[in-house]
């Protein structure tokens, strides 16, 4: 038998696709360049916020959502990769997909905040440029422009192929489970908890992220005035 069972609740949908466009327009205004740079840094603040949410969320959110849901450790990973996956393993992210999860937020996170130190020495700085030696402004910059960003392509790039993988060897579509939240599995399975008031929670949550971000930008701004 089996039953439609909600696994991505909707705060984790929201926060996949806002990550997905941020993503997008992080590159069109770098290429752009210019005032556009303006929104680049705008991007740069809702990927930091978006992140420090999901981090939350995976302590809070709906089950699938959940770290301890999909963390595995390494026997796990290698029973995995030997053929060998447990029941529940596809449920939401599989061992694989769960490194890919980690990877992705810590690396969005690290370019996230070396753009806040970051300095190109002609127009742009991060905000937070002023508050540490040109060393470390110097370091920040080049993991922002060259490795954490070129990592990021490559991890970005990959999650994509494997989007296109299971179509074409599994036949099997991963995005509408991630547009509606549900897929078609097992009654065993657990259902993720998606409710207005849990809803409502990451709404809160989100917002003190934000809020988070917010005063950090104006805790370097006052710091710059009273340097000035």
């Amino acid at each position: 038998m089996v039953l439609r069972v909600r696994v991505w609740d909707l705060p984790t949908r929201v926060f996949h696709w806002s990550l997905a466009a941020c993503f997008v327009g992080l590159v069109v205004t770098s290429e752009v360049g210019n005032d556009a740079m303006a929104w680049h840094f705008r991007f740069g603040y809702a990927v930091l916020a978006l992140v420090m949410f999901r981090l939350v969320w995976g302590f809070i959110g709906g089950h699938w959502s959940r770290f301890t849901s999909f963390v595995r450790g390494p026997s796990r990973i290698f029973g995995y990769l030997r053929g060998q996956p447990t029941p529940i393993d596809d449920v939401g992210h599989n061992p694989l997909g769960a490194l890919s999860v980690l990877g992705l937020l810590a690396l969005c996170l690290a370019q996230a905040t070396t753009g806040l130190f970051s300095d190109d020495e002609i127009a742009v700085s991060g905000p937070l440029v002023n508050l540490v030696a040109q060393k470390w402004v110097s370091m920040a910059t080049f993991l922002h422009t060259e490795v954490f960003k070129i990592a990021l392509f490559g991890l970005v790039g990959l999650h994509l192929a494997v989007i296109v993988l299971y179509r074409w060897r599994y036949d099997r579509n991963l995005i509408p489970a991630m547009l509606h939240g549900d897929k078609d599995l097992s009654p065993l399975v657990e259902s993720a908890k998606d409710t207005t008031k849990t809803r409502l929670l990451a709404l809160v949550v989100f917002t003190m992220c934000a809020a988070v971000v917010a005063a950090l930008l104006w805790w370097a701004n006052q710091s710059e005035v009273i340097r000035g």
